[in-house]
C-alpha cells in the first residue's frame, strides 16, 4: 500500500516528475557511453600493444634491460625452447635477435629498434604481417630485405625499394654497417614504434655477426588471456636465471592506463550522480512543501512518522530508479550498437596514434559496472530523501493544518 501510495505521490507533478526523470536518465547515458569509450581506447591500447609486439609474456637476459646490449643474450635457449613447446598455455613463441643501432638514408639517420624474426614464427605471435601498406612481408627478396615503420620511412626519406644503411654494434666491439633494401612499409596504431623499429630476417642477421643463432627476446602468446599471470608465475619458476614478466609488468604504463580509464568512468558517474542529487532533493523538497497540510492531518490522524520518512524514501527510490534504469537501458543499448558497428574517429587519428590506440573504437563496459552503478543510484537516493524526510516528519499537524 505504501510503495503505490509512493508512486502515485510521485507523478501528482508529472512535469517537475519527468524532468527529474530524464536529467537522470541523460545524465546516466552520456556517462555510460563516454565512459565506454574510455575504456574501449584503454583497451584498444592493450589489445593493440601485445598485437604488435609485446605479446603476453616475455623472456630476456636478466642483464638485457640495463642498455639493449647485443651481448645479453638468452643463453642456451633450445632448453628453454624445449620447456615452452610442452606447456599446453602457449600458443605460440617468437624467438627475436634485438637490439639498437642507427638507421641511415641519403638523407638522414636516426636511432631504431633493430629486430631480427623468424617470420613464419612471428606471424602466430604479432599481427604485423596483417600491418604492411606497401611491398610484402619478406615475401621479396633484394639482398637483405627489411621491413621498416611508415613514419621511419617519412622521417628518412625512403620508399619501397629504397636503400638504407644500419649501423650496430658487433659481439666483438667492432662496428657493423649492413646494407639494407626496404621490402615493406608497415603502420600499426602507435607511430612511436613505426618510427622506432625495424625488421629483418634472423638468417641474414645470424650471417653478418658470424655467430650461432642468439636471442634476446621470446616472446610468447596464449590463448587465453585470463591464464597469463598463472602462467608467468609457472614459468618465473621454471626459469629462475631468466627475467620472465607479463605484459603488464614488460609494459606497466599501458596496464595504468587501461586501469585509469576504468577509474575515469567511476568518477564520472559519481560526479553525474552527485549534481543529479541535488535536483532529487529540490523535487523532492517541493513534494513535501506541496504536501504540508495534508501530511500534518495524516500524523494527526494517527500515521505514524515513520512511515511518513518511508513513504517520503521510496518516493525518492522510485525517482531515481526510474530515471536511472531508464539511462541503463540507453547506455547498455547504445554501447551494444557501437561495439559491433564501432565510432570511427579517424579526424583525431594523429592524437590517438601517439596514446597507441586505434581509431576505430568499440565502446565496452565490464558487467560489474552496472551493478555497481544501481548500488550508486541507491546510496544517492538515500542521501536526497533525508533532508526531504526530516522536514516531514518534524511538522506540527496542528501547525501545518492551520498554516497551509
Amino acid at each position: 500500500m505504501l510503495l503505490a501510495l509512493a508512486w502515485k505521490n510521485i507523478w501528482r507533478n508529472k512535469n517537475r516528475s519527468l524532468i527529474v526523470v530524464l536529467a537522470i536518465a541523460f545524465g546516466l547515458w552520456g556517462g555510460l557511453f563516454s565512459g565506454g569509450l574510455m575504456v574501449s581506447m584503454g583497451e584498444s591500447m592493450v589489445n593493440s600493444a601485445i598485437d604488435r609486439d609485446l605479446a603476453h609474456i616475455q623472456i630476456h637476459n636478466p642483464r638485457y634491460d640495463e642498455n639493449n646490449d647485443i651481448k645479453q643474450f638468452i643463453p642456451d635457449p633450445e632448453k628453454v625452447f624445449a620447456v615452452l613447446k610442452k606447456e599446453p598455455d602457449i600458443l605460440a613463441f617468437s624467438a627475436r635477435t634485438r637490439f639498437l643501432g642507427m638507421a641511415s638514408s641519403a638523407t638522414s639517420s636516426y636511432p631504431v629498434h633493430i629486430t631480427g624474426i623468424d617470420p613464419e614464427q612471428e606471424k602466430k605471435v604479432t599481427t604485423l604481417s596483417e600491418k604492411i601498406i606497401e611491398g610484402d612481408y619478406f615475401v621479396t627478396e633484394h639482398g637483405i630485405s627489411i621491413v621498416i615503420g611508415k613514419k621511419l620511412a617519412k622521417r628518412l626519406k625512403l620508399r619501397l625499394h629504397s636503400k638504407m644503411v644500419l649501423g650496430f654494434e658487433g659481439l666483438n666491439g667492432d662496428l657493423i654497417n649492413i646494407a639494407c633494401r626496404v621490402v615493406g612499409i608497415y603502420k600499426t596504431e602507435s607511430s612511436m614504434f613505426d618510427e622506432m623499429n625495424v625488421f629483418l630476417n634472423q638468417k641474414y642477421l645470424f650471417d653478418v655477426l658470424d655467430t650461432q643463432p642468439i636471442y634476446h627476446e621470446i616472446a610468447i602468446r596464449s590463448p587465453n588471456a585470463e591464464v597469463v599471470a598463472a602462467l608467468t608465475l609457472k614459468l618465473k619458476k621454471q626459469f629462475p636465471a631468466l627475467k620472465v614478466e607479463s605484459w603488464k609488468e614488460r609494459a606497466p604504463e599501458i596496464a595504468f592506463i587501461s586501469d585509469l580509464m576504468i577509474q575515469y568512468t567511476y568518477l564520472f558517474l559519481v560526479f553525474i550522480l552527485f549534481a543529479v542529487l541535488f535536483g532529487i532533493t529540490n523535487t523532492m523538497l517541493m513534494s513535501v512543501i506541496d504536501r504540508i497540510r495534508e501530511l500534518g492531518m495524516l500524523i494527526a490522524i494517527g500515521m505514524k512518522r515513520v512511515k511518513i520518512f518511508s513513504m517520503i524514501l521510496l518516493e525518492t527510490l522510485l525517482l531515481s530508479f526510474t530515471g536511472g534504469l531508464l539511462g541503463i537501458i540507453l547506455g547498455m543499448g547504445t554501447i551494444a550498437i557501437f561495439s559491433h558497428v564501432g565510432i570511427n574517429l579517424s579526424v583525431f587519428e594523429a592524437s590517438l596514434e601517439s596514446f597507441g590506440s586505434s581509431s576505430i573504437l568499440y565502446p565496452v563496459l565490464p558487467a560489474e559496472m552496472y551493478v555497481i552503478l544501481t548500488i550508486l543510484i541507491v546510496a544517492t537516493a538515500n542521501i536526497a530523501a533525508l533532508m526531504p524526510a526530516w522536514k516531514a516528519i518534524r511538522l506540527e499537524p496542528a501547525k501545518a493544518i492551520r498554516s497551509y
